[in-house]
Formats: C-alpha cells, structure tokens, sequence
C-alpha cells in the first residue's frame, strides 16, 4: 500500500472525522495504484496520484463541481471517468469545517442513510 497516500488519508479523517474508526468499520486498499477508504464495506474515499476524491450523492456533487477546482476522478490519465467521485483542490482539504461536511455527506450516502 502506498504509505503516502494512506498518511494523507489517515491524517485527513483525523482531522475531520477522528472518531470514524470507533463508529463505522473503518479500512484501506489498494485501489488501482491509489488508495481507497472504505466504511461498513463501501468505499467513501481515495487517495492518488490525482489528489483526494470523495463519493458523494447525486446532489452534493452538483454543488461541488461548481467550485474552482474540483474535478471528476479517473485513476488513470485517459481512463474511465468515476462518476460519483469528485477530486478536491488542496484548499477545499485544508477548510476543516467543509471537509467535514463532505465527509459526513459521503458515509451517510455509502453506508445507506
């Protein structure tokens, strides 16, 4: 597993959500040469080369597409774009409280609520 992408991953839902691991089962993967956060099973984030990504539901990615930055996710250059997926800008990582919400808003939709 690429450890610089599970310490970005740790360090980032310690900061958001240090509590996650004690309330959902909480894992990592190696997900086509990225890695990838699951809850209860569901992947909910990742980490690669092409930055951070969140899934989110239909309605929330909406309105973070409309922010500078935020991009579609693809693992590979010219592959496949992850629809549910959206890849933040380093400054939508560093504001806490939106990260947060993002956060929220992903786990609630992977784990059915």
């Amino acid at each position: 597993m690429k450890s610089t992408y599970l310490g970005e991953l740790t360090k980032l839902l310690e900061q958001a959500r240090p509590l996650l691991a004690s309330t959902h089962a909480l894992e990592f993967k190696n997900v086509f040469g990225a890695v990838a956060g699951y809850v209860d099973g569901n992947i909910f984030i990742s980490c690669g080369k092409f930055g951070v990504a969140l899934r989110l539901p239909p309605g929330a990615l909406e309105g973070v597409f409309k922010e500078d930055g935020v991009e579609r996710l693809r693992y590979f250059p010219n592959g496949h774009v992850k629809k549910e997926y959206a890849v933040f800008p380093q400054r939508m990582l560093e504001d806490q409280e939106q990260f947060r919400t993002l956060v929220d808003e992903s786990v609630t939709s992977v784990c059915g609520g």
